[in-house]
């Protein structure tokens, strides 16, 4: 049974920092990209960074130089280090394990940036 844990999330004020967690357990993570999506109210999820199976990331626009994803293959966890968070950062962050036959998706965590 494949499953991904997401942890980390919380209440930080503006101008704070977080780390979350995806720990993956059922699958060889190491064969899968890792990636963070967000959904914030009324607005549809959209992807946050994406990590390769070789360690080649992507970010989107909205978080360049503040976020950095990266990935612990030995643990089978991918992470997201989040600085100098806004409160348009407030959202519901999702982790994915892609692959080209499969997507695994963990339940969200809450991440709330209070100005």
């Amino acid at each position: 049974q494949v499953q991904l844990v997401g942890s980390g999330g919380g209440t930080v004020q503006a101008g704070g920092s977080l780390r979350l967690s995806c720990a993956a357990s059922g699958i060889m993570f190491s064969i899968y990209a890792g990636a963070w999506y967000r959904q914030a109210p009324g607005k549809q999820r959209e992807l946050v960074a994406r990590i390769t199976t070789d360690g080649g990331t992507n970010y989107a626009e909205f978080v360049k130089g503040r976020f950095t994803i990266s990935r612990d293959n030995a643990k089978n966890t991918v992470y997201l280090q989040m600085n100098s968070l806004k409160p348009e950062d407030t959202a519901v962050y999702y982790c994915a394990a892609q692959s080209i036959r499969f997507d695994y998706w963990s339940q969200g965590t809450q991440v709330t940036v209070s100005s």
